[in-house]
């Protein structure tokens, strides 16, 4: 017994050793320190006029000096670009992990300033800045000086178009049948319209005239849904599959920020029903437009040659109509001009209920 007692003494002794010891384990701890600013060094260059034709060439290569965060551990760097030398509208246009230099093709520089909002055809100053940070989490981040220099971008069309398809429209269920674009937001990219005439039955967003997918839908009453390809189908607007009971003009909106939409009746009874419309302008010769046989609100021209100038529709009672934003808007009675900054192709779609048009360029 005496013996057992002793073997349990040293055990325990033995433990608490053990114990101590691990308690009191003096393994360094990983820390970090803020890094000072890296410094991005200037361009030997100052003006960069891109080539529309060799867009993988190569069309800037900006370099740092190395963050120092104490820890010899792999750093991340964002390089950013903006309009403006507070970077109010920084767009991320490349990531680079342990390197201190990048090289961003025409291409991506092209369409970095298109991302911040520099007009095409034009000399225009734009902002770059690095940003270092560690970790996965982007810990620590530290931006850097600032450089500028002058660009000349080509032409980037940054915009989505959606077009309707479905029995409830004039394409019925076939996915290229001069589908009808919906109409979006001058100044909202993110919204689009579409007022007109639907027949009994069903309708979805396709995002390319003749592919089925990304196609555009909703599971619900007021949220969208999509497939981008490879996955399930979303259910039909106007709600999950439930159809438009009664034909007659409703008013479809879709915000794709938000994720939502409504789709709700329109009283088109006091509107003019005109019997010709024109476009016509500095941008194009006068040419006539056809009205939808579907609903004689639509007008539509499938292909037409623009050049950078303006453009207005005119109606068969001597109305001119036009808004004053690229692309897509709302015009109004007497309303000023549409510009056209580049040229190209155009189809080209005015609605006269609502006053709103858009302008899809075809090779851009």
């Amino acid at each position: 017994m005496k013996n057992l007692k002793k073997i349990s003494i040293f055990i325990l002794t033995a433990f608490t050793i053990l114990l101590f010891s691990s308690c009191t384990d003096t393994t360094d701890t990983f820390t970090v320190s803020e890094t000072a600013p890296v410094v991005l060094s200037d361009l030997t260059i100052t003006d960069i006029e891109l080539d529309p034709v060799n867009t993988n060439n190569p069309a800037l290569t900006l370099t740092w000096t190395e963050a120092n965060y104490g820890q010899q551990a792999s750093i991340n760097y964002s390089i950013e670009m903006a309009s403006d030398a507070t970077f109010t509208d920084a767009v991320k246009v490349a990531t680079v992990n342990g390197n201190n230099t990048v090289t961003l093709s025409v291409s991506e520089l092209n369409a970095a300033a298109g991302s911040v909002g520099l007009p095409p055809f034009a000399w225009n100053s734009i902002y770059a800045r690095v940003t270092s940070s560690i970790g996965t989490q982007n810990g620590l981040p530290i931006a850097s000086n600032n450089i500028n220099f002058n660009v000349y971008p080509f032409f980037n069309y940054k915009f989505k178009d959606y077009y309707l398809v479905g029995n409830a429209t004039a394409p019925d269920w076939n996915n290229n049948n001069n589908n009808n674009p919906i109409f979006r937001d001058g100044n909202n990219p993110n919204k689009y319209y579409y007022t007109g005439y639907f027949k009994v039955g069903e309708f979805k967003l396709l995002e390319t005239k003749g592919l089925w997918q990304p196609q555009w839908g909703t599971n619900d009453k007021t949220t969208i849904d999509v497939n981008p390809g490879g996955g399930t189908d979303p259910g039909t607007f106007p709600n999950n599959n439930s159809a438009i009971t009664a034909a007659g003009f409703y008013a479809f909106t879709i915000d794709f920020s938000a994720k939502t939409f409504t789709f709700s009746p329109y009283d088109a009874s006091a509107a003019t029903n005109y019997t010709s419309m024109s476009i016509q302008g500095s941008a194009s010769t006068t040419t006539a437009m056809t009205q939808s046989s579907f609903d004689g609100h639509i007008w539509y021209l499938t292909s037409i040659r623009l050049v950078p100038g303006n453009l207005q529709f005119k109606t068969n009672t001597g109305s001119v109509w036009a808004g004053t934003t690229e692309f897509s808007g709302k015009a109004t009675e007497n309303g000023g001009n549409i510009p056209v900054i580049v040229e190209d192709d155009y189809t080209v779609w005015f609605n006269d209920l609502t006053g709103r048009y858009i302008l899809i360029p075809l090779n851009l």
